[in-house]
């Protein structure tokens, strides 16, 4: 945290400039106070590792309530907000949603010090869940939030209805390939961040080079926190949880999982966290999706596969269709 006084300048070094390629891009506060979000945002206070937090989370609530809830928990990137789509249809058909922001994503709160493991988020999703009386429900979870559902599935048996994994991150143990960085180097590369750095990570892992419009508004947000002053926290916090995805693998407990489970796997992704750092023999194995999901795929019992080809790491945002119809087949059972 020395660090911080001293790279605080280089957050706004090309602001003008990508002002003028985004008109819609503007700076971000931590907790996107700034930001509106699809839903009414509610929020859980409680005490963790001697920081006081809060933890948003949007609760949304069907016309016509089938009896069923489904909570969805968002990727690294990403926040709550681009679940939209699927809550607004999952509604419609009856299910109550819950869609938290994990601590130091969205509107949750960015701690100054903090240890984050994939347990402690687990553990304060069930907080949520139980301030609202919730004792099962599905659970969904797309890239870094598949890691955080499979913890807490794994965990939380009794309360897991059912577990659906869209393009999850974590299907391989990238300790094995990718070699060590420290939280300072993830950091100084996160202080590095702007919108062309960010738009050419998304456009090259998450959508293989073919981009559309309606994506930039997830850029957007990321790059707008680059352009405001609680940067450098929003940057610490990055590195932490790059950190705890590192070396806090979960592809050797999928065995463990007993739930019925449906991996909805976009076979154009090619995301890996680190992918940059590993040698290039190493690198084109890494993040190859079509094999890790079927890899994953045999070795959780009772589990579904579906292949969506010519779709990246996002399927809700680049086809919602082809990623919803296999969903609402399987909730559905």
């Amino acid at each position: 945290m020395k660090k911080l006084g001293i790279v605080v300048f280089m957050l706004f070094v090309h602001t003008g400039a990508l002002r003028a390629q985004n008109d819609s891009l503007r700076p971000l506060d931590a907790n996107l106070d700034n930001y509106t979000y699809p839903f009414t945002v509610s929020y859980l206070d409680f005490e963790s590792q001697s920081e006081k937090l809060r933890m948003a989370y949007m609760d949304v609530k069907p016309v016509q309530a089938n009896g069923k809830t489904i909570m969805l928990m968002h990727g690294k990137n990403f926040n709550g907000a681009y679940w939209e789509e699927t809550a607004k249809l999952l509604t419609s058909k009856g299910y109550r949603v819950i869609i938290p922001d994990q601590i130091g994503f969205g509107k949750s709160s960015k701690p100054a010090r903090f240890q984050y493991s994939f347990h402690d988020l687990a553990a304060n999703t069930k907080k949520v869940l139980d301030r609202l009386g919730i004792s099962k429900t599905i659970v969904l979870g797309h890239s870094m939030g598949g890691m955080a559902a499979t913890r807490f599935t794994l965990m939380y048996p009794e309360t897991v209805e059912k577990l659906i994994l869209e393009n999850p991150i974590g299907l391989e143990d990238y300790k094995l390939k990718v070699p060590y960085q420290s939280v300072d180097k993830w950091y100084m590369s996160e202080l590095k961040s702007d919108f062309n750095s960010i738009k050419n990570y998304q456009l090259n892992s998450y959508y293989d080079g073919k981009w559309k419009d309606s994506y930039t508004k997830w850029v957007n947000l990321l790059a707008g926190w680059t352009l405001g002053k609680d940067y450098p926290r929003i940057a610490w916090n990055s590195a932490l949880t790059y950190e705890m995805i590192y070396t806090q693998p979960v592809c050797y407990e999928f065995d463990k999982i007993t739930v019925p489970t449906l991996l909805i796997i976009g076979q154009r992704d090619r995301s890996a966290v680190g992918k940059n750092l590993a040698s290039e023999e190493l690198r084109k194995t890494l993040g190859n999706y079509p094999e890790l999901g079927r890899q994953t795929k045999a070795k959780i019992r009772n589990s579904e596969l579906v292949e969506l080809d010519n779709i990246g790491h996002l399927p809700h945002i680049e086809d919602f269709k082809r990623f919803s119809e296999p969903l609402l087949r399987f909730i559905s059972k």
